[in-house]
């Protein structure tokens, strides 16, 4: 039996032995829009708690429109082309209107990356694209402090803009929840400062802070609490098959419509699996995901809920740009210097997580679960020393060996990796 994972621009075929038990976990069938750009403008007529965005353009003086960055697979070329029509209908001058790529503490996304990002020549060439920057004091506006104590800093170019609009993808997150709305504000245009508050150990070792739970969630709490800061804000979500074909999209206030979205695409991608398994294989859900390894730990904490305690894991994952940022490549060192134990107890004393370290935190989670092989086609030796995890050659060998070891035949594959939730239902 071949199977094929999801895997840079590509798959990666993975051979099974056709005695084995193979349960390959997979969304199932999603409706698919027959006309896209129609589902968008029918969207856009009929928010959710608001209304539609004609009407909630008409009158104002500018406008911001975040995006995600490039690790997100959102169809820009789809959304924006309409989303600014309808702004320039409105009476809202080209030169007063701003797409803002909500990076976060990520890279920014420029030159050939921004033009795959928006996909639009029309909109590149009218319309003024710039990225966030989190590091660049004077571009936030302190906005005050969370009840929980964190001090909110924003970009200004989104809470100074009279329109407020934000757009993204809604999949699982495995900190979040669910990604999409309020997350492209809080962590996606927030300061240094802010971000790396609530993304401390105290609130990602929270056992709510998990995929696709929004009820107790702190991380999913506090964004709301500062979206609460900004006044109205309108979100468009879209969610997408495994083939990235539109499968639905809505318009509105951005924590109502968001909420709606989520409805949707929670019975797709919570999978239930009536058994655990000693054995495991899963992707990083290919490009752009998979650019990374920072990205691939998402991969890796996702099918934890149906391993069995101390068995395999296997991931594939191209890391093409390697293992990502020099902050988290140090806190990868950390973690293999002190050990899990060790790595923990530091970062659980402080107030102010070092950036990206709470991907670090996260990885704890499968390395506790069991033992994580990874096959990463692009990643450097020096690279890969800092995994914290089993590099392997060839997915098939480890495969028969992990069978072959534990004497349990029983194999789960999951192609899309952390874009499908499986979830261990006995019975």
């Amino acid at each position: 039996m071949k199977i094929d994972l999801f895997y840079g621009t590509g798959t990666f075929p993975v051979h099974l032995d056709d005695r084995w038990e193979v349960e390959v976990i997979r969304k199932p069938v999603m409706p698919v829009s027959p006309d896209p750009q129609a589902a968008v403008r029918k969207a856009l007529s009929q928010g959710a708690g608001s209304r539609s965005l004609l009407e909630e353009a008409r009158g104002r003086s500018s406008a911001c429109i975040l995006i995600c960055d490039i690790t997100r697979p959102v169809p820009n070329g789809l959304l924006l082309p309409v989303i600014l029509r309808q702004l320039l209908d409105a009476g809202i001058p080209k030169e007063k209107i701003c797409i803002l790529v909500a990076t976060g503490l990520h890279r920014p996304n420029e030159d050939q990356e921004l033009e795959e990002l928006v996909d639009s020549s029309w909109v590149l060439e009218n319309f003024r694209v710039e990225n966030h920057f989190a590091r660049n004091d004077d571009d936030h506006v302190d906005l005050g402090t969370t009840r929980a104590g964190t001090r909110v800093k924003l970009d200004r170019r989104f809470v100074e803009a009279d329109l407020k609009i934000a757009t993204g993808l809604v999949e699982p997150h495995f900190m979040a929840g669910y990604s999409g709305g309020r997350k492209l504000i809080a962590p996606g245009i927030a300061h240094r400062q802010t971000i790396t508050t609530f993304h401390n150990a105290r609130f990602m070792s929270h056992p709510r802070a998990d995929s696709c739970i929004l009820d107790g969630n702190p991380l999913h709490e506090e964004q709301l609490e500062i979206v609460g800061m900004l006044g109205p804000v309108f979100a468009v979500n879209t969610v997408i098959d495994e083939h990235r074909k539109l499968s639905f999209v809505n318009f509105g206030e951005i924590v109502q419509s968001h909420l709606e979205c989520v409805a949707f695409t929670r019975d797709f991608v919570l999978v239930p699996s009536s058994r655990r398994y000693r054995t495991v294989v899963t992707s990083a859900a290919g490009y752009p995901l998979d650019k990374t390894y920072y990205q691939t730990v998402k991969g890796m904490v996702g099918p934890i809920n149906i391993l069995e305690p101390g068995g395999n894991l296997i991931i594939v994952s191209e890391c093409s740009e390697g293992l990502g940022s020099t902050e988290y490549a140090e806190a990868q060192r950390r973690l293999i210097d002190l050990g899990m134990d060790g790595f923990f107890a530091e970062i659980s004393r402080k107030d102010y997580a070092d950036i990206d370290e709470w991907q670090t935190q996260m990885q704890l989670k499968p390395m506790r679960a069991g033992q994580v092989y990874l096959y990463a086609g692009k990643l450097s030796a020096a690279d890969q020393a800092l995994t914290g995890v089993h590099l392997i050659d060839s997915v098939d060998e480890m495969l028969r060996k992990c069978v072959n070891e534990c004497g349990d035949t029983a194999v789960a594959v999951i192609p899309e990796g952390p874009y499908v939730v499986p979830v261990y239902q006995p019975g």
